[in-house]
């Protein structure tokens, strides 16, 4: 399962979200997600969790969890084709 992890403090690192999630079982990847200009983290990213079981209940578990003083977001990522186009101008 894919996970969206949001409103994460600028200074999180993939590792220590990598450790947050491992409690709850076995992580694929984590990928924060950095401005591709400024290389500044945007404060959001995506955990991947094979078993889905495991990774509902770190969505559960973690979900408005703190980390880093900040109450996080956790949710099943959307696939892409789901969410609406923005518009470039």
């Amino acid at each position: 399962m894919n996970i969206y992890v949001g409103n994460l403090s600028y200074e999180s690192t993939e590792q220590e979200i990598r450790e947050i999630f491992e409690a709850y079982g076995e992580v694929s990847s984590v990928s924060l997600i950095t401005d591709k200009f400024t290389g500044r983290a945007k404060g959001f990213g995506f955990v991947e969790m094979p078993n889905d079981d495991q990774a509902h209940k770190a969505v559960q578990e973690l979900s408005n969890h703190e980390i880093k003083g900040r109450k996080v977001t956790v949710n099943e990522a959307k696939p892409r084709s789901d969410r609406p186009r923005q518009q470039r101008w």
